[in-house]
């Protein structure tokens, strides 16, 4: 329709006629590509509000998560203390409880959770299109925390791997399937307590070949403090995931 009009103003020779069709092709393109764009923010918009509501979500199980840690530690503090009695020749340590409680010491938990799941999660590139400044920088922290102080391996000590060389494999998969880690809805715990029966030639065995090895009581420490620090460690890393999960809540960000 516009162009068949401003055919005809070209052939008649109207040139206020083919200017006024030209200026309303342009407002027509860029009216049309308003639009485009608007609605294009307003689904990025509602997508990242979309994300930032899953991201509350994992959040709060993830502080779940990590509120298993102390108590976790703390049941490994307790067998460690009955081993370390054990080590020291301690009568009310029998041979039994001697044994799983070396072995139950050498337990450790870690968080397998770090930036890259976060990212996955959110999409580091959706950061700038936060409003809220500090909502963005708190986000930031929680992607770029080193969470390599917080897994696994940062708790993997000799202790653990030598005990486990000494205990009698038999006895240890009947530790670990009676009174092993426990998978739970938050994570994972730890009886604090087994009952177990041991043969007891075979605990005597075992118990025996533990106290030739008093290096493993020193490197029990050693495990206790690495253990210690990894708690410090979580603790730092609540510092950045509470205030987070705060300001979302506070933010009006996240979608009821």
């Amino acid at each position: 329709m516009i162009l068949r009009r401003a055919s005809e103003n070209i052939r008649k020779e109207n040139w206020v006629g083919v200017a006024i069709e030209f200026v309303l092709v342009v407002l027509g393109v860029f009216f049309g590509i308003l639009a485009a764009n608007w609605n294009e923010e307003r689904l990025a918009r509602r997508e990242t509000a979309e994300l930032l509501s899953q991201l509350n979500g994992e959040l709060g199980a993830f502080q779940n998560f990590l509120d298993n840690f102390p108590p976790y530690y703390a049941t490994v503090r307790s067998y460690a203390g009955r081993a370390q009695r054990g080590w020291r020749g301690d009568p009310e340590v029998d041979d039994r409880t001697f044994v799983i409680a070396a072995y139950q010491a050498s337990q450790i938990n870690g968080v397998g959770n770090n930036g890259a799941v976060w990212s996955a999660i959110f999409g580091a590139d959706r950061l700038r299109e936060i409003d809220d400044a500090v909502l963005r920088q708190l986000l930031a922290r929680v992607m770029t925390f080193d969470y390599t102080v917080v897994d696994l391996r940062f708790v993997s000590s000799r202790y653990r791997e030598e005990v486990r060389t000494v205990i009698p494999d038999a006895i240890q998969r009947a530790i670990r399937e009676r009174c092993g880690d426990r998978q739970g809805r938050l994570g994972f715990t730890l009886p604090e307590t087994c009952d177990l029966a041991l043969e007891p030639e075979l605990a005597r065995q075992a118990a025996s070949a533990l106290r030739a090895r008093p290096d493993l009581a020193r490197d029990l420490n050693r495990h206790l403090a690495l253990i210690d620090n990894q708690l410090g460690n979580i603790a730092t890393l609540r510092s950045v995931v509470d205030p987070l999960r705060a300001r979302l809540q506070a933010s009006g960000a996240v979608q009821q």
